[in-house]
């Protein structure tokens, strides 16, 4: 078998690609275990996407996509990951660490990088470097800032170029569905 990663925005992969990650995030996230909604895959949009295909089957997808995330005074630039994802038949074979290398590798272009993660990925994440945010998270909804008690722990950062309080207050900006 002979991988490759792909490197593309939502815009540049064609409807049969879209369709091609989306089976694999189903896959990946079985609804008996929470599963991966509409509203997980439109958080998933609008980004830069690493694929790691093999003729047509993708077998690890991630993207990454620009959140506005509040510390301190500042509403910071987030490259935020979303969709990490590998196919069950092909996992621990790097596919995933693929993936986060390039989105990684985009880094330049925001103040900070972060992620929601689920307890299975926490240790991939740290083994990569990123860090647990401490402090408590929040969201700014519609209605005013509004705590996520129930994220605390599981929320993820890779320092840029501004300093971070990881004992801070985090405030992620408002979407549907889980926030985080």
């Amino acid at each position: 078998m002979v991988s490759r990663l792909v490197m593309a925005h939502s815009g540049e992969l064609a409807g049969d690609e879209l369709a091609a990650v989306r089976g694999l995030l189903g896959r990946a996230f079985p609804a008996a275990e929470g599963g991966f909604d509409d509203t997980d895959w439109d958080h998933a949009l609008g980004g830069m996407h690493a694929l790691v295909v093999d003729g047509d089957d993708v077998l690890a997808h991630g993207s990454l996509v620009l959140r506005r995330l509040l510390h301190g005074d500042r509403a910071l630039r987030c490259g935020y990951v979303e969709a990490v994802a590998v196919h069950p038949e092909h996992r621990r074979r790097g596919h995933g660490s693929t993936v986060l290398t390039a989105l990684e590798g985009l880094s330049s272009a925001y103040e900070l990088l972060a992620l929601g993660s689920s307890d299975a990925g926490l240790p991939l994440y740290a083994a990569r470097g990123w860090l647990p945010w401490r402090g408590p998270t929040s969201v700014l909804t519609p209605d005013g800032i509004r705590p996520t008690p129930d994220d605390d722990g599981a929320v993820l950062v890779r320092p840029g170029t501004v300093p971070l309080d990881l004992d801070a207050p985090l405030t992620c900006d408002w979407r549907d569905g889980d926030p985080w």
